[in-house]
């Protein structure tokens, strides 16, 4: 069983000043787009694209399952023919965002997401251990911890874009 250890902020700054900090050093940069093929509270089945900076598709089918700091989660590569098929047979929209990994000088890498549906800019940090994850002291340049608020989890966001359409 593969376990995905992770807590999630508000970005406490915009993207562009925690770019310029000292220190920090992007590692790379991609456009997500995420949709939803089944859920329930506990559990979730998601598919992905992912185009990195040169254009590159990857994408990836996930089943994830419980809640909060530590989910178990299967991820694995699929063809962009199954990906197209699977989207075309839901007929939503995906929750779009751009990611931007980072290291600040620490060793610890951070993925920032920045929404493109909504006015929305969050950092995620994943933890080999729960013991590490809760250890963990946010730099400065976080704001709140959004681990425990729903409205914040990427299905919630979908969903919402689901209704507004």
């Amino acid at each position: 069983m593969s376990q995905e250890i992770e807590r999630k902020y508000l970005l406490g700054l915009p993207a562009a000043e925690v770019l310029a900090l000292p220190g920090v050093t992007v590692q790379a940069t991609e456009y997500i787009y995420q949709t939803y093929l089944a859920y329930t509270n506990e559990q979730e089945i998601r598919i992905r694209k992912k185009v990195g900076r040169q254009g590159k598709e990857r994408y990836t089918h996930t089943f994830k399952a419980g809640q909060g700091m530590a989910r178990e989660e299967i991820e694995y590569e699929i063809s962009g023919e199954i990906y197209e098929q699977l989207l075309q047979r839901t007929g939503v929209i995906p929750l779009e965002k751009i990611r931007t990994t980072l290291t600040d000088g620490s060793g610890r890498s951070y993925e920032i997401d920045e929404y493109k549906q909504v006015e929305l800019a969050v950092v995620e940090v994943e933890f080999a251990s729960l013991e590490e994850a809760q250890a963990f002291a946010p730099p400065a340049w976080f704001g709140r911890e959004l681990g425990a608020e729903e409205e914040f989890r990427n299905k919630t966001l979908w969903l919402k874009l689901q209704s507004q359409s």
